[in-house]
């Protein structure tokens, strides 16, 4: 069996990058390397079957539909659990849906995404990818504040406020640092970051300014989808269908 030299410095080299990022952890005291270890191989383990079934996805719609969707559910799924809320951590899929089920919608009607699975696919896995990111930031951000600014929670009660007039004055300054990133990433695009939908269609041909086009449509519809997620995360809150579970929010890598 010949073994491929692209393959055997793939593999140094994700095996280099895991160590590395794995060591820094250790001993500069920040957490376990294990998890850095575990997110590497389950990366490549999905990779490989992602690789092995996206074929059949994007030259099918219903099954780019369904692709989608799974998508949707595991960003929930990890939402939720990093946001340690309980049995009521499928309650983030709200906000991971609002914006991002509108947005494609937007982008589909527009014409700026075709109907095909070859488009919908990635342009779906950002938006959901950055729904995901901005409900757990706001949801510990909000629940944090809640616990720890509970005092000025129970006087605002005692001064007549309802309750999730009370919730809402207290999160949503801290739930808003959730866009921070996504802000960040859209003022410095082209500067700082170059992200992947734009160095995706350079590799695949495309023209320079229809890359950039596609990249600005990506970048903006990210922050409509971080924004509503957001929002919708101060609601859930102040409405009282997100809370912390049993355990307490501590940032943890698992």
């Amino acid at each position: 069996m010949v073994i491929n030299a692209d393959w055997v410095r793939l593999l140094v080299v994700c095996l280099v990058l895991t160590a590395g990022a794995g060591a820094v952890l250790h001993f500069g005291g920040l957490a376990s390397p294990r998890p850095v270890v575990r997110a590497a191989l389950r990366a490549a383990v999905q990779l490989a079957a992602v690789s092995a079934v996206i074929a059949a996805v994007l030259a099918s719609l219903p099954l780019t539909a369904a692709f989608l969707l799974l998508m949707a559910v595991i960003a929930t799924g990890t939402s939720a659990a990093r946001a340690k809320t309980g049995r009521r951590g499928w309650w983030v899929a709200v906000a991971i849906l609002a914006g991002t089920a509108p947005t494609i919608v937007i982008l589909l009607v527009s014409g700026l995404v075709p109907v095909r699975g070859i488009a919908l696919v990635p342009v779906g896995g950002i938006l959901v990818g950055g729904a995901m990111t901005a409900t757990t930031l706001s949801v510990r951000r909000a629940l944090d504040t809640l616990r720890d600014r509970h005092g000025e929670y129970e006087a605002a009660l005692a001064l007549g406020f309802t309750e999730p007039v009370a919730v809402r004055e207290l999160v949503r300054r801290p739930a808003a640092e959730a866009l921070l990133p996504a802000l960040d990433q859209t003022r410095t695009v082209g500067l700082v970051t170059l992200p992947g939908a734009f160095v995706g269609m350079l590799l695949g041909g495309a023209p320079v300014w229809q890359a950039g086009a596609l990249q600005l449509v990506v970048l903006l519809g990210l922050l409509l989808v971080e924004a509503t997620a957001i929002a919708v995360v101060v609601e859930l809150v102040a409405r009282g269908f997100v809370r912390r579970g049993s355990q307490e929010g501590d940032v943890r890598l698992t």
